[in-house]
């Protein structure tokens, strides 16, 4: 079985960068997932897949998965934008603005 274990990024209704969250160890699908007939729901006989272990750094995650003798891959997240420029409201009503407010 193997286990995946990466950071989650953040929802999309988070503005800003918040705090940073754990690292998650999830297992993969041994077997693929199953169209329901009647109802059309996806589901899966693995029990695994529902397992989510969360854990505080990625050492402590890869360590685990070695504990537990685990086959795993890490996925580092991807960096943030570092061409966004964080300012406030009240920057549009600066004496010092550098170009002329127009509404």
């Amino acid at each position: 079985m193997t286990a995946r274990i990466h950071r989650p990024s953040p929802s999309a209704t988070q503005s800003g960068p918040g705090p940073a969250k754990p690292w998650v160890l999830e297992y993969e699908n041994e077997t693929p997932r199953e169209l329901d007939p009647l109802m059309g729901w996806t589901g899966t006989s693995d029990a695994k897949a529902q397992i989510r272990l969360r854990f505080a750094t990625k050492e402590e995650a890869i360590a685990y998965a070695e504990r537990k003798a685990l086959v795993y891959r890490v996925e580092e997240p991807k960096p943030g934008s570092p061409s966004r420029r964080i300012i406030s409201y009240a920057d549009n009503f600066k004496t010092q603005r550098v170009g002329q407010w127009t509404h």
